[in-house]
């Protein structure tokens, strides 16, 4: 997207006014008045063509713009539709019921959140995926809280800063490894870099989650018990159903597979254990699929529980998605997002100003536009000649680019990650985001660190400069 030519260069007024009226009709519509992104996002669409054409910009121009936009995304939507079948195929052969039962297993008295947060985190670290975590062992600690009748907006937010603690301090993330490949950053020496800020954010969340566990009644192990009966009584509970499609897809994940081989691996090796259980039909297994797994065994809170996933389950995240980059397409074609740019590039005279600059720019993107990889493009992408300027290396940059960019996408509602967190789990961005300490702590201290100087790594010419810099002041006023 970052590659579309602009149409025209407006002003800094007229750049300012289109986004301060997008933001507003998709806030409002969302906050307000309680409605799915989708109408927002289509009429925010609708108000840059008509401004493109009050412009006098040619309606094909502006047709390439949101077109362009739209293909971007076509890499999630195929992501998506795997993610829907690996969910009803992990459902289907008991690798989720599973994961659930194993999950009630783990629960105590007190600290429940905290379990949560570490046991994602994990999971995220070894998958390399946030939302595979969140589709999979996510979904099954929501289904434990449901049960349990703990709150599904904290439950969400543990879930989610788990997932995304993984995902960034995982060798095998597609944005960790992105961030440091666009800046030539070693990717060990990038994750290690970003520890200075993740593990203090991973530490405040873990302290808070375990404060605000709420205390598990003997009532609640009551409840607890039936669930677990009611799963077993399904016959879908061993431990082969939970391990053997993990496995393979964590050494799929190991061998640096693409994600579609590697969630391909994974419906496949389900797939193949189902058959274990039941004898299906081509038929039902290309129904389950696509339309998802329903769960038939009278007992409503078990059926409520497991019936999910498939193909047919992702068209409304993937609806958004196309939205959202469409949206952003035009941004770039009408000269929106360009222009904002060369007015804060004008701004980065320091390095407090550069670090603040680029974690704004890199949370702008996400709020704008609503995508986690186009945030961490167009941040490197503008910001990596300002670092050089003031002497900060590129480790820097990408850590912010991380910080700001790949942990603020799913607490945007309209967002790609956040509308497919939202769907899976089934808890509105708006009440995870809250919870979601460890994606708020991010940026937060990549900000506080930028503005105090501590933890930020100097290129060796800068610091030679300095360093010969020295005598000469010393000379001076000596």
């Amino acid at each position: 997207m970052f590659r579309i030519k602009p149409a025209q260069t407006p002003s800094l007024f007229e750049a300012l006014a289109v986004v301060a009226a997008i933001v507003i009709i998709i806030s409002t519509s969302i906050i307000y008045f309680e409605t799915v992104p989708h109408i927002p996002l289509m009429l925010s669409l609708l108000l840059l063509i008509l401004y493109g054409m009050a412009k006098r910009i040619p309606y094909q121009k502006l047709q390439e713009g949101f077109s362009e936009g739209a293909v971007s995304g076509m890499g999630a939507v195929f992501i998506f539709f795997m993610i829907g079948m690996l969910i009803a195929s992990w459902i289907y052969s008991g690798t989720i019921p599973t994961l659930i039962y194993g999950g009630f297993e783990l629960v105590t008295p007190n600290f429940y959140l905290a379990v949560v947060l570490i046991v994602t985190s994990i999971v995220g670290i070894c998958v390399g995926s946030s939302l595979t975590t969140v589709g999979t062992v996510g979904l099954a600690f929501i289904g434990i809280s449901g049960a349990l009748d703990i709150s599904l907006a904290m439950t969400a937010g543990a879930i989610v800063s788990g997932a995304f603690f993984g995902d960034k301090m995982s060798p095998l993330s597609d944005t960790t490894n992105m961030a440091s490949s666009i800046l030539k950053v070693d990717l060990f020496e990038h994750i290690k870099n970003m520890m200075w800020t993740t593990i203090p954010a991973f530490l405040i969340a873990l302290v808070l989650f375990a404060f605000m566990s709420p205390n598990i009644s003997s009532a609640n192990f009551g409840e607890m018990e039936i669930y677990q009966q009611g799963l077993m009584e399904t016959g879908l509970i061993s431990w082969y159903n939970a391990i053997i499609p993990l496995g393979v897809l964590l050494v799929f994940s190991l061998m640096r597979a693409p994600a579609l081989i590697s969630l391909t691996a994974g419906i496949i090796s389900a797939l193949v254990l189902s058959v274990m259980h039941t004898v299906p039909s081509i038929g039902s297994i290309f129904g389950i699929l696509f339309g998802g797994f329903v769960s038939e065994t009278g007992i409503e809170q078990i059926d409520q529980l497991l019936s999910r996933g498939g193909m047919e389950s992702m068209f409304f995240t993937i609806g958004i998605v196309l939205l959202a980059l469409g949206m952003g397409g035009l941004l770039f074609k009408l000269g929106i997002v360009p222009r904002l740019f060369a007015a804060i590039e004008s701004m980065l005279k320091n390095v407090k100003s550069v670090i603040l600059g680029s974690a704004l720019n890199a949370i702008g993107i996400n709020i704008l536009i609503g995508e986690q990889y186009l945030s961490i493009l167009l941040t490197t992408e503008t910001f990596q000649r300002q670092y050089e300027k003031v002497g900060l290396e590129n480790k820097n940059l990408s850590r912010v680019a991380e910080d700001a960019g790949t942990v603020i996408n799913p607490l945007v509602p309209w967002s790609v990650c956040g509308v497919f967190i939202a769907s899976v789990l089934g808890v509105p961005t708006l009440s995870y985001l809250p919870f979601a300490f460890f994606c708020l702590l991010c940026p937060i201290l990549t900000i506080f660190f930028g503005m105090t100087g501590k933890t930020l790594t100097y290129t060796k010419a800068h610091v030679q400069e300095q360093e010969k810099a020295k005598p000469l002041v010393q000379g001076e006023f000596g």
